[in-house]
């Protein structure tokens, strides 16, 4: 049985009446509205829907995949691949993700930028600048984005897979060169500095699929440099087989000794047939099609529950991002929670009751005591207190919490 007590708190809520009187002896209920931890997926199909580009069938299908999406998660990933975000110079795609975070935030899903920086994916426009030139304007890239979406997205991966940035060798790109030039440390200072001036109350991720001693020896590294990192991303696509226990115990080991929270920022197990063990870039495997199997969609969501559960159970761990909600899109693979025709697959079933009732707060009533005070214990969220037709909300986010006070 794991342990979740640490994703509870207790508190005393001190009830009043509009008139700052005591609500003496009376029936409160109070049901919760959502997790103070991050369960969250990349969204990217939502943008079309969000700026209202859809119709028809598309449109239909869309709305399946968002009722899926919101009935699950509280916490979304949007793209900003910069080679995507500015295919050519000065052509941007702001107006389109600022009203895709805006939506986002509407439907009350706490948003993250992905990411900042990033060799892959990097405009091919940046090859005829120099290594300065090319820094100079990855700054500007930033400093530009972070201040543009400040408010609607305050949560950056700000820059991805520093491990194997400065001797990627799949084809040419501006940001391997500066960072073979300037170093990891010296670039992930450099980069960090930049949003962090930008907007210094936004959180801050250092992000990679690199889980040996050469992500934890960099991110020690960047410490010492005084570089501040808010979050430790950690990136675990299963293409090739589900990590269990012992290794997911062995990473979350490793990375605890910063005592830094920690995301699992892109999750991935598949339904269907593994990826071969011989791969050792993923992209690598090109199929025509991937299907997902009954057999494989049952071992799916055992290894989702027993996976989440090891992370949920460790005090550090803070969000978990699951990488493709729906079948088919990176890889071809039958990676996601729904099938093509989406319909939920078992490992969405399995999530929804961890999520939504096993580590959700049961409504519950409550009776004020002379003093207008009730004791309430509930996973730390966001919940909704009612007396008759009057409500109030209130956040019990940090244990360290002992009292509210709420008008009614």
């Amino acid at each position: 049985m794991k342990n979740y007590e640490h994703r509870k708190g207790s508190v005393k809520i001190k009830v009043f009446t509009e008139n700052k009187t005591p609500l003496q002896k009376q029936e409160l209920n109070i049901k919760q509205k959502n997790h103070h931890f991050l369960f969250g997926c990349n969204g990217f199909e939502i943008i079309p829907y969000a700026n209202e580009q859809l119709a028809g069938t598309a449109k239909a299908e869309t709305e399946k995949y968002i009722e899926r999406f919101l009935d699950l998660f509280n916490f979304v990933t949007l793209p900003f691949y910069w080679g995507q975000f500015e295919p050519e110079q000065g052509k941007l795609r702001t107006k389109e993700l600022i009203n895709t975070a805006r939506w986002c935030k509407e439907h009350n899903l706490i948003t993250k930028g992905h990411p900042l920086s990033w060799h892959t994916l990097a405009p091919g426009w940046l090859l005829d600048m120099s290594n300065k030139e090319i820094l100079r304007t990855q700054i500007k890239r930033i400093e530009r984005d972070v201040k543009d979406f400040s408010g609607l997205v305050d949560m950056w991966d700000v820059i991805n897979e520093v491990v194997i940035m400065p001797i990627f060798n799949k084809y040419d790109n501006g940001l391997t060169r500066v960072c073979k030039e300037l170093g990891r440390i010296n670039l992930i200072k450099t980069v960090f500095e930049a949003a962090r001036s930008t907007n210094p109350k936004a959180t801050l991720i250092l992000n990679d699929f690199d889980i040996s001693p050469a992500y934890d020896i960099l991110i020690e590294g960047c410490l010492e440099a005084g570089i501040e990192i808010d979050i430790i991303g950690i990136q675990s696509h299963m293409h090739q087989g589900y990590w269990g226990i012992e290794k997911t115990q062995w990473v979350l080991e490793r990375f605890s000794r910063f005592n830094i929270p920690i995301h699992f920022s892109e999750v991935s197990l598949v339904s269907g047939e593994i990826m071969p063990p011989h791969y050792d870039d993923l992209n690598d495997f090109q199929v025509e099609e991937w299907p997902s199997t009954p057999e494989g969609e049952e071992r799916q969501a055992r290894e989702v529950v027993e996976f989440y559960k090891t992370l949920f159970a460790h005090p550090l761990v803070e969000g978990i991002t699951w990488w493709d909600l729906l079948d088919g899109q990176w890889l071809k693979a039958p990676s996601g929670l729904i099938r093509e025709d989406y319909s939920p697959k078992p490992a969405y079933e399995e999530l929804q009751n961890l999520i939504k009732k096993e580590w959700w707060t049961e409504d519950i009533s409550l009776v004020t005591d002379q003093e207008g005070q009730v004791e309430f214990t509930g996973f730390l969220g966001e919940y909704e207190i009612a007396f008759g037709d009057k409500k109030a909300n209130f956040s019990l986010k940090d244990k360290a919490e002992k009292e509210i006070s709420i008008y009614l």
